[in-house]
């Protein structure tokens, strides 16, 4: 067996902090803000979704790679994260199904990563400090140069980037003779949300971020549905103007993460950035309306003010997050509209909250049948 070193590659965080491993192999560097997944398994999931775009990404599983990758296991057509930090990459595979190995995936699109980094100390330092732009460098930029680059990088707080994954073009997803049509706005979507509506005898038309309400309203749809994505909502001014609309229509609407916190900028309710968001599969979300706690597969580094929430008088708190009491879901009294902060059809429970889907289907047959 053949010895071979690697170079050496460093991770640089504003603050001036530095952490050094080692380059798995490819040259370069990358800009964006840290943040870690707590999730064990499910690493090609993450690396897809548009709602990590403009994002550095730390793994708290010390094992990358290990599993490999498959055509299925992927939430968009390309990697959205801007790097990778691990402890072990692993450039073999063992899985019977995998189709390639981890390496040969990020080589195809350049996506930097830095291995051999103390990611148990990292992720300490991130809890303690807070997200925060950083770059990893495996091209053996210096430190001075790479600290006058990050310094142009922009902050996430007011940074807009449901435009940089949103489709370009309308395209459709499921069954033409399906039951329902829904409209659905892409700000960032993941394809198994698709597949879930699909499998619930759903037609969906997907609409490029900044679709008017008139064109989303062409559809005929039974129903709308405001998706995840990534970056601030409070920048996204024509898609919460189009969200009021939607509420207005009096037809049904399910928001996920991004989407819910659009619904709430709609009705008033204030977003915040959060100190270091809800990155994992494991997060303990208590619902209100049942009594029952799910655990849930949660993505974003922005939530709804609860407070103001609290204080509205047409909307009501239906989930809660059990670790630190920020909203996981809200519904208005006076309308057919409800969301939630985190990933139904991620199911990691395996399938404490993919009931949501069905409550949306549920109200959309009450809706639809009604006129008839």
């Amino acid at each position: 067996m053949k010895y071979t070193t690697r170079p050496q590659a460093i991770l640089l965080l504003a603050d001036g902090t530095i952490f050094y491993g080692k380059s798995i192999g490819i040259s370069g560097t990358t800009f964006g803000e840290v943040c870690f997944n707590t999730g064990m398994t499910g690493y090609q999931e993450i690396f897809t979704d548009p709602s990590y775009f403009g994002q550095i990404m730390v793994a708290t599983n010390p094992h990358i790679g290990n599993y490999g990758v498959n055509a299925y296991e992927v939430e968009s057509e390309k990697i959205m994260i801007s790097g990778l930090v691990c402890k072990n990459f692993s450039f073999n595979h063992s899985r019977p199904d995998s189709e390639s190995n981890l390496y040969d995936y990020f080589e195809k699109q350049n996506l930097i990563c830095i291995s051999d980094v103390d990611t148990r100390a990292l992720v300490s330092y991130i809890r303690d400090n807070g997200a925060q732009n950083s770059v990893i460098s495996t091209d053996g930029t210096s430190i001075e140069e790479l600290k006058k680059q990050l310094a142009n990088v922009p902050d996430m707080k007011g940074l807009e980037l449901a435009s940089k994954v949103s489709t370009k073009e309308p395209y459709f997803f499921g069954n033409e003779n399906a039951t329902f049509k829904i409209s659905a706005l892409d700000l960032g979507i993941k394809r198994n949300i698709l597949r879930n509506l699909a499998k619930r005898d759903c037609y969906i038309k997907v609409f490029p971020y900044n679709t008017s309400f008139d064109d989303l309203k062409a559809f005929n749809p039974d129903g709308y549905f405001l998706s995840n994505g990534p970056g601030d909502p409070e920048p996204l001014e024509q898609v919460q103007e189009t969200a009021k609309q939607m509420i207005a229509s009096d037809k049904p609407i399910f928001g996920i993460c991004l989407g819910h916190q659009i619904i709430g900028l709609a009705n008033g309710i204030s977003t915040y950035k959060m100190f270091n968001g809800h990155r994992g599969i494991n997060h303990p979300v208590m619902n209100v309306l049942t009594g029952k706690g799910e655990i849930t597969s949660q993505n974003h580094g922005f939530a709804v003010n609860r407070e103001e929430l609290e204080n509205h008088q047409d909307l009501e708190i239906t989930h809660y997050h059990i670790n630190d009491n920020t909203v996981a879901g809200m519904k208005m009294k006076s309308k057919n509209c409800f969301s939630v902060q985190y990933h139904p059809e991620a199911s990691p429970g395996p399938h404490d909250s993919s009931y949501l889907f069905d409550d949306f289907i549920a109200n959309i047959k009450q809706d639809k049948f009604q006129e008839v």
